[in-house]
């Protein structure tokens, strides 16, 4: 469907992603250049181009990102995308509306798409998109059609205040958008936007709180990008600190609640299977629908917030059932051995077969995966996929679902595998930083690795830090797990994740790290700018003990 979403005129240059990006880890909003070390287009310029991707994919923080780099004047002119996308759409929403800063946005069917990527430079004027060649009409979408409540219309018209009303003009531009024709109530909500990536994300969160908002369903938070309590004594600079630790102070006077933690799901009172929520944080997501089987959109940081203001939320994508069927079937070549470096591995291949689609993954099912092999899964596939869900046979609880009758067949074998630890394993021998909970360790994790501590201290030149989520920290604490593991030379850090944390708490002599999490291993060398080596959570601790990783594959994976 060719469809004009934000119109704004432009002329540029074309610059096509030959694969989706996640604007979060993999463009720095400081330069407008791509840094994912994987991502094809790797060191090409966004800053002033029309930029052509399939659709976006990784975290839901994207959208902040997009809108930073729109505060900066580094901003794409344009995003044209193939398939649905909503994260950048809605950073584009709301520079374009809330902040002045326009970026257009234009979505196109298959052929037209190809036909405009093979042109240099493209000019939208009015709705007509011209390029070389080529020339079309774009037709603007309309919120007209929406069904909504007595009570959303009441919202929509400003009955309760201006955060509402304009939390509510944004959704039901998103519910178009997502080709929905009504919206949902939802039971509870998880904030990604609280953490401060750039200086739009705290200009977006006051602007909402000078504006009266304050959520209306139960609602969490991420992980944020500071120790709430003790970043000063950590030594983080004030010029970060104190932004960082307002952005989150500022979601709390919101009423979300100050849990900042990146894994909501391992809290006692968690999702139901069925239960619409209104989450963002991808590997949230990608974990409550596949694991839990809840039901979420992968929703945009800022549509978040929007959606605790209302309780509502576009009804499209995985809240429907229809919408839940695998549209690609990956058959996996399961090793005869293995350990528990499989499971992200797998989630990162999946998530690269089946880059904008739900698959369900065969093979498996003779395995006994823990919760947390199944959240490194997820966490990893979020990283290659922009879908917010997969099902592997026999485990997840509607991989009984009929699969597409004509999704496509893959296979994934050892020497996928193998490609997968090369990918992740670019760095040198020496470890430097031993790196773990991304996302947060839960308390099964936290035991494990105080058990493989139990007998090793860490390298004098080897760090080793965790980051757990308060709770978790909280019931660590009380079973003597932490004691245990700072004896160890373990430091724990709580509110932070890895793909928040920054200097000075990653430490700066720190040039190599290891981890046992797919998500790190590939935002890592963006994000961070150090090297990685990735393997089981043994691995991890025998490094940490000796300082060095193994530089060859593992048994399990040699031929």
């Amino acid at each position: 469907m060719r469809a004009l979403i934000v119109q704004v005129p432009f002329e540029a240059d074309i610059l096509v992603c030959s694969e989706g990006l996640s604007f979060w880890g993999g463009v720095d909003p400081e330069t407008g250049r791509i840094i994912d070390a994987h991502h094809p287009q790797h060191g090409q310029s966004l800053a002033g181009k029309a930029v052509m991707m399939p659709t976006s994919r990784g975290s839901c923080s994207g959208s902040g990102v997009l809108l930073e780099l729109a505060m900066n004047r580094l901003a794409p002119a344009a995003l044209i995308f193939r398939e649905d996308e909503d994260i950048l759409t809605l950073g584009a929403v709301l520079a374009t509306e809330m902040f002045d800063h326009a970026v257009a946005v234009l979505r196109l069917p298959p052929a037209d798409y190809d036909r405009l990527a093979r042109q240099p430079r493209a000019t939208l004027c009015g709705t007509r998109l011209m390029a070389g060649t080529v020339s079309m009409s774009l037709p603007l979408l309309s919120d007209a059609e929406l069904d909504l409540t007595t009570e959303e219309r009441a919202m929509l018209e400003g009955a309760q205040g201006p955060a509402v009303q304009l939390a509510m003009q944004t959704l039901c531009k998103m519910a178009v958008v997502q080709r929905a024709t009504r919206l949902i109530p939802v039971s509870r909500g998880h904030i990604d936007g609280c953490i401060y990536a750039a200086p739009a994300y705290l200009s977006f969160a006051r602007k909402m709180a000078d504006m009266g908002a304050r959520v209306a369903i139960p609602t969490t938070t991420n992980a944020i990008s500071v120790d709430f309590d003790n970043w000063q004594a950590q030594g983080v600079p004030s010029f970060f600190g104190h932004p960082a630790s307002q952005l989150a102070q500022t979601y709390v006077d919101m009423g979300v609640q100050d849990n900042f933690t990146c894994a909501p799901y391992q809290a006692d009172n968690r999702p139901a299977e069925g239960e619409d929520i209104g989450w963002s944080e991808s590997n949230a997501v990608i974990y409550a629908n596949s694991v839990l089987g809840a039901r979420s959109a992968k929703h945009p940081d800022f549509l978040d917030l929007f959606i605790a203001l209302t309780g509502r939320a576009p009804q499209s994508g995985v809240y429907l059932e229809e919408n839940r069927v695998a549209q690609v079937v990956i058959s996996v070549d399961l090793p005869e051995h293995y350990d528990d470096a499989l499971w992200p591995m797998l989630g990162w291949l999946a998530g690269q077969a089946a880059p904008d689609r739900i698959p369900l993954l065969t093979g498996l099912e003779n395995t006994t995966p823990s919760a947390d092999d199944l959240r490194a899964l997820c966490a990893a596939f979020g990283t290659t996929s922009a879908a917010p869900m997969l099902h592997v046979a026999g485990i997840t609880p509607e991989a009984n679902l009929p699969p597409d009758p004509d999704a496509a067949h893959i296979l994934l074998t050892r020497d996928d595998l193998v490609r997968s630890w090369q990918a992740f394993n670019q760095g040198p021998a020496t470890i430097d930083l031993v790196a773990l909970g991304s996302p947060h360790f839960s308390l099964e994790e936290t035991r494990a690795f105080a058990h493989l501590m139990q007998s090793r201290t860490r390298h004098p030149k080897t760090g080793i830090i965790i980051t757990l989520g308060r709770d978790t920290k909280s019931t660590a604490k009380a079973e003597g797990l932490i004691s245990q593991l700072e004896s160890a030379g373990v430091t724990i850090v709580s509110d932070l994740c890895w793909c928040s944390i920054s200097e000075p708490v990653l430490p700066r002599a720190a040039k190599t790290l290891m981890t046992n999490s797919g998500k790190y291993a590939h935002y890592a060398p963006g994000l961070s700018g150090r090297a990685v080596r990735f393997g089981s959570l043994a691995d991890c601790a025998r490094a940490a003990e000796t300082g060095h990783a193994e530089d060859t594959l593992p048994g399990w994976l040699s031929a």
